[in-house]
């Protein structure tokens, strides 16, 4: 079922934010309407600022190779941030349809030894059991991938701006999706910065997995 709930005040006054994913505790206040308040966050097992989600189990990348181009500096610094908050991580390639073999190859070689790439057939097997937050910069084509494993129309498409080919943000808040069984799925807004604060420069080598070695 699903409950439209209001928090208690507390939460604002010790200044705590509710966010995606969290595993709540809540009273019903009218079970006729399925409203609720919640009274209680249940402990996190971690919390990211991009997407803005809690308790994620794994993180699809998804890169696009035209409109807009591959911005590798944000996903190097995605993968990253995954190493560092211990999340499983995938990349995906879109829109290959549009750009040459060629440079596929060349970004494909680039993050073998890193991460696995897969493609929409195989990025089911992979939901199953997990809580998925499908991110990257805005138009590489989150949305479209999510109406795709779903087989239908569950987020709006982005548009790609003619000026500078750059994404244009459809999707402008992080929603979960029930995909099946303890299995969810997250449409996530697109960005086009990404810092790593977080992690002290002389750690940073040991989240390059491909160094491990």
């Amino acid at each position: 079922k699903i409950y439209k709930c209001l928090a208690r005040g507390k939460f604002k006054k010790e200044k705590i934010n509710l966010l995606v994913g969290d595993k709540v505790e809540f009273t019903i206040t009218n079970s006729e309407k399925q409203e609720g308040v919640i009274e209680q966050i249940l402990p996190r097992k971690n919390e990211l600022k991009r997407p803005k989600m809690s308790n994620l189990t794994q993180i699809i990348l998804v890169v696009s190779m035209k409109m807009p181009n591959p911005d590798l500096l944000l996903l190097d610094k995605q993968l990253i941030f995954a190493e560092f908050m211990g999340l499983k991580a995938t990349i995906v390639l879109n829109k290959v349809d549009l750009e040459d073999k060629k440079e596929i190859d060349k970004i494909f070689e680039l993050y073998k030894n890193a991460k696995e790439g897969i493609n929409i057939e195989e990025i089911r097997d992979l939901l199953n059991g997990e809580i998925t937050a499908f991110a990257g910069n805005s138009g590489v084509g989150k949305s479209t991938l999510i109406n795709s494993i779903f087989k239908q129309e569950l987020t709006q498409e982005g548009n790609i701006s003619d000026k500078n080919q750059r994404g244009k943000n459809t999707t402008t808040s992080t929603t979960l999706y029930k995909y099946k069984e303890n299995s969810y799925i997250a449409d996530t807004p697109g960005f086009s910065t990404y810092e790593i604060n977080e992690i002290p420069k002389e750690d940073l080598c040991h989240y390059f997995v491909e160094f491990v070695p």
